[in-house]
């Protein structure tokens, strides 16, 4: 990103003022928030939205390292409803290695995350990045796909704060010819966060990513994403417990262990627990990449009680033929509901025929968007 794109906001009509939070012990900050203009870097102590307020979200909003934000329940943050597909890209909220941020949406009054268009569409804007210093195999200062953040380390613990009861939707703007935003994006983010309830609608590339790290997730809704619905990759190590996937474009999960070195230590370790896929009855959701996409080496990945939707291609995962994914697969380490995958019975009905996965029972709280 132009630092320009990242600089604050020099005239601002609301001054944040401290107030007590459970979550951190807050300290005053110099940020100052504009509700109709809401950019900038928060550099230093804490800064808390106001749950009465509808932020439009006008240029990158980064926590830089040190500091924090807080997001109360109900808060509703908007993209710059003005905004054509150049500046769209430069919309996004970001959270660099050693900030903070606290989503603290509840099932009656999740935090929303959305475009500000009257005829929202995906990648209207960019999506939510989050940093940190667990570990990656890309090495210890990688650079996320887009915003130039720095990002992993040697702490997998790391604690980049808490997502809960979070809708985000109409994202993954195209940055540049190779790159886009995800819904939400970790990048080495490590297991003293919290991530749970989290709904991603209409993202233009991938639902949510994990890019190595060490965080664990629970209740994840991704429906209609225009790449891959869930990726993992680049030594992701952790465990993802219920997953419900609608509208698929290319997989409804993407593993990956490193796209230079397909056996790069640390590997990828993903345990993916309760899980359906569906591709959704919209013609342009094909699923050209299967259930699964077994992706630059796979790494280990195990899957318990995944169900995979009749709309779904029959054939069951996309592999590819380098030399790491298929040790991986003679050694055992791709399961499925208890079963070795083998290349040679490579079909949905073999694995997955008497799993029930999760149900939308665990969403209750989300409501489709319009």
């Amino acid at each position: 990103m132009k630092k320009s794109i990242l600089a604050i906001l020099a005239i601002a009509s609301l001054t944040f003022t401290s107030c007590s939070n459970d979550n951190s012990n807050e300290a005053s900050s110099s940020f100052q928030v504009n509700v109709d203009d809401l950019k900038g870097e928060i550099t230093d102590g804490t800064v808390t939205l106001d749950a009465n307020e509808t932020y439009t979200l006008t240029g990158g909003l980064i926590v830089k390292s040190g500091a924090t934000l807080v997001i109360p329940a109900g808060t509703t943050i908007q993209s710059d409803p003005t905004a054509d597909a150049a500046k769209s890209k430069t919309i996004f909220v970001a959270v660099e290695r050693g900030a903070k941020i606290y989503i603290n949406g509840t099932a009656a009054k999740p935090v929303v995350m959305t475009s500000g268009k009257a005829t929202p569409a995906q990648s209207d804007w960019g999506g939510l990045i989050i940093c940190g210093d667990a570990k990656v195999n890309t090495g210890d200062n990688g650079t996320s796909e887009v915003g130039s953040l720095l990002y992993g380390g040697n702490n997998n613990a790391d604690n980049s704060g808490s997502i809960t009861y979070l809708k985000i939707a109409y994202t993954g703007s195209k940055f540049s010819d190779s790159k886009e935003y995800n819904g939400v994006s970790f990048f080495g983010v490590g297991s003293g966060t919290t991530v749970s309830n989290i709904y991603a609608f209409e993202s233009g590339d991938d639902g949510i990513e994990f890019f190595g790290g060490a965080v664990n997730a629970s209740n994840l809704l991704i429906i209609n994403s225009y790449d891959d619905s869930l990726d993992f990759a680049d030594g992701y190590q952790g465990t993802i417990t219920n997953v419900y996937i609608s509208g698929v474009t290319a997989a409804g999960v993407e593993g990956s262990n490193n796209a230079a070195n397909d056996i790069k230590e640390p590997m990828t370790n993903a345990k993916i627990n309760n899980i359906s896929i569906y591709k959704g009855s919209d013609a342009k959701f094909t699923a050209s990449e299967k259930a699964i996409n077994f992706k630059e080496g796979g790494g280990i990945e195990t899957y318990t009680n995944l169900f995979v939707g009749s709309d779904m291609p029959t054939t069951f995962a996309k592999l590819d033929t380098n030399t790491g994914a298929t040790a991986r697969i003679a050694a055992g380490d791709f399961k499925v509901n208890g079963i070795n995958f083998v290349t040679a019975n490579n079909t949905v009905a073999t694995y997955v025929s008497n799993q029930t996965g999760a149900t939308t029972s665990a969403f209750a709280w989300t409501n489709y968007f319009n």
